[in-house]
């Protein structure tokens, strides 16, 4: 196995966080997929999938109909999607992915979590390089196929990992090759069941017990900002020392 999908097993549980904030996360992905591309998923493959991701994670289909309808209603003020980057204590890179409707608001209360805990709020484009954006699909299994045929199959499409996670098939891919591996999954009858984007860090650093749990604190206090989507860091996850 590679590290993205290793990296991805450490963070999986750690990032969705609980059930209400998956549902506020999917919520406005949803909200923003149907603002971009329309309210009808037949017509528009990234709100088709986050329905799917949304089936997946249980979010009630009332929940997802109002993230639909939030789009197209004249009084939504739309949201705006903003990354933010910074050092976090002990040199730990930390990336974090933002869906608000007030950057004012936004980038104060990114900045005062920082700052509070030992950190710096660099400038935008300043850390993008330490990590690889890259799109991930959760696919059901097919008997008459396997992993290896693939792979293989899909290296012309901007794939570099497949492998295989609680029965599924988990696809890692380049973030501007999205829409390509969708489609041929979606071509060739794979059952798309979730997908996301992430950022996988190029080098990951150790640190001690102790600063894990310092470095933790502030990493926590951005997850549980309402505006925030993603976090992403640089530092080796504890299961993995």
């Amino acid at each position: 196995m590679g590290r993205a999908f290793e990296y991805r097993k450490a963070r999986k549980l750690k990032r969705w966080g609980n059930m209400a904030r998956v549902f506020t996360k999917l919520g406005k992905e949803i909200t923003i997929a149907a603002k971009a591309g329309g309210p009808d998923p037949e017509t528009n493959p990234r709100l088709r999938i986050l329905m799917q991701t949304a089936k997946k994670e249980n979010m009630p289909k009332d929940n997802v109909e109002r993230a639909i309808k939030k789009a197209t209603s004249k009084d939504f003020t739309d949201y705006k999607e903003v990354n933010y980057e910074g050092y976090g204590p002990f040199g730990i890179a930390i990336f974090v992915e933002t869906a608000t409707d007030n950057t004012t608001r936004t980038v104060a209360n990114i900045r005062s979590y920082f700052n509070k805990h030992g950190g710096s709020l660099g400038t935008t484009g300043s850390l993008e390089f330490l990590f690889d954006h890259k799109c991930v699909f959760h696919i059901a299994r097919k008997d008459d196929v396997s992993l290896e045929d693939l792979e293989l199959e899909l290296i012309d499409y901007g794939v570099d990992e497949v492998d295989e996670d609680e029965g599924e098939i988990v696809i890692y891919g380049e973030f501007s090759q999205n829409s390509a591996i969708q489609n041929y999954l979606e071509d060739n009858g794979f059952e798309i069941t979730s997908s996301e984007f992430v950022r996988i860090p190029n080098d990951q650093k150790d640190v001690t017990p102790e600063q894990r749990e310092t470095i933790d604190k502030l990493i926590e206090k951005i997850e549980e900002d309402e505006d925030v989507q993603n976090v992403f860091h640089n530092m080796r996850e504890a299961d993995e020392d």
